[in-house]
């Protein structure tokens, strides 16, 4: 059975007549019998009682329009949730994100956009961000490292200077930037090996020739942040996730371009559904914002 067969039923039954009904639906009057008669024939019932030009349901009949009532409802509304989840009037996005520093900004704009639309966020390493995106259980990701792969699509957000933080008792505490020669031989806290920051900073003190001693590697922020404050040692953050807090001194790098950045991804294929491109067109758009106040005479900024 067809939605079509149905609603011609349902026309005849309500209108009692095959020729109204079929002006209600536009149709031919033949053609609207013919359907009427494959569901009579098609289940070897009878639901209209044909007398003279007048038609009427019966028992089987009405019972028929009884659920057809429903399921035209049930249409209606089907149609309703596809239509508000199209202007995203509802809906549910799902975002992974390697931390959430650089996701909270493109959330705030988001739903500020989309009151209406749920938003969730899961937290994990790349390799979760990946997963989570392979297999739908997240929509969009957010990741400080683009991605070489056909199967996703990836958008630059951000990027952000990677600076150094020490206790208040440090030397370098007494400073406002620091040459990147001057951590050579520094007790150094680093990240564990595969974190952004910390390839950001390997790299150029590599390429430096600058060897700090590395005395712990720990992959929790806030223990790291925990372990300088008591003066274990010294270490790198990105400056959007530094906290400052009592106890703690940040200083920039003066002479060396270190940073690590923020990029959205989706699924090459997903690219197009309207959730995830109204995400996407909303991150471009906070992007573009932010250029463009970059770009604008301002006072510098006095790193505390």
């Amino acid at each position: 059975m067809r939605l079509t067969q149905l609603r011609s039923f349902y026309a005849v039954a309500r209108m009692g007549s095959f020729t109204k009904a079929a002006q209600l639906l536009h149709l031919s009057q033949p053609t609207l019998t013919t359907q009427v008669r494959f569901l009579e024939e098609r289940y070897r019932v009878e639901l209209l009682l044909r007398q003279g030009r007048r038609v009427i349901p019966t028992e089987l009949g009405e019972q028929l329009m009884q659920l057809a009532q429903q399921i035209f409802s049930l249409e209606g509304d089907a149609i309703s949730l596809l239509e508000d989840a199209g202007q995203l009037k509802t809906g549910h996005l799902r975002v992974a994100a390697v931390g959430p520093f650089h996701v909270t900004q493109m959330l705030v704009n988001f739903s500020s956009q989309y009151p209406d639309v749920k938003v969730s966020v899961s937290t994990g390493n790349s390799e979760d961000v990946l997963s989570r995106l392979l297999d739908y259980r997240a929509d969009v990701g957010v990741m400080a490292q683009v991605v070489s792969d056909d199967r996703f699509i990836s958008v630059p957000f951000s990027r952000h200077p990677v600076v150094i933080f020490t206790a208040a008792s440090h030397r370098f505490a007494r400073r406002r930037s620091i040459r990147l020669a001057e951590l050579a031989g520094e007790r150094m806290i680093f990240r564990e090996p595969g974190s952004t920051t910390r390839k950001a900073l390997d790299s150029v003190l590599g390429k430096a020739g600058v060897e700090p001693d590395v005395v712990m590697e720990i992959g929790s922020r806030e223990v790291i942040r925990e372990a300088v404050a008591r003066g274990l040692g010294i270490a790198a953050v990105s400056a959007v996730e530094y906290v400052p807090g009592p106890g703690l001194h940040c200083v920039r790098i003066s002479d060396a371009e270190v940073y690590t950045y923020a990029h959205v991804l989706c699924l090459a294929q997903r690219r197009g559904m309207r959730m995830v491109a109204a995400f996407l067109d909303s991150i471009e758009s906070l992007a573009r914002a932010g250029r463009s106040a970059r770009a604008k005479p301002h006072s510098k900024a006095i790193l505390a």
